[in-house]
């Protein structure tokens, strides 16, 4: 069921959570074209500042459109703008939380801004920043 901007109201959220597996780093890399060894390499990452390879920062990004279009507003959402900030980097099989808040509404354009987050298993925020669409309209 999607949410329409008549049952929003500031500092309404929601959330995802999932687990990066290597796969979902493989798969992202695949659909990308994203092949960049700091994702890829492991022997290339030893030498790096993360000593590690580390998730696209893009993937973990996802997880906020994934609140969007599946949970709030859900199903027909338009995604008009969204901007990022990469706090610190997601690790192979870290689960990380999506959260979406709900900062501004402006109902006669039908259009919804939120502050977003992501943050890791132990609570770190991962990445941050604001995103502002256009629910769908009532049937």
């Amino acid at each position: 069921m999607s949410i329409t901007i008549d049952m929003m109201e500031i500092g309404q959220k929601a959330t995802f959570t999932k687990t990066v597996t290597e796969s979902d780093v493989y798969m992202f890399a695949g659909v990308s074209g994203d092949l960049n060894p700091a994702h890829t390499n492991e022997e290339y990452c030893k030498n790096t500042i993360f000593k590690t390879r580390i998730a696209h920062g893009m993937l973990g990004a996802s997880f906020i459109s994934t609140v969007f279009g599946m949970t709030l507003p859900g199903p027909g959402t338009i995604f008009l703008e969204n901007n990022c900030k990469f706090k610190k980097p997601v690790f192979f099989n870290d689960t990380i939380t999506a959260e979406v808040e709900v900062s501004e509404i402006i109902e006669e354009k039908n259009i919804v801004k939120f502050v977003t987050r992501c943050f890791n298993q132990n609570g770190d925020i991962v990445i941050e920043g604001t995103a502002t669409l256009m629910p769908p309209k009532k049937g």
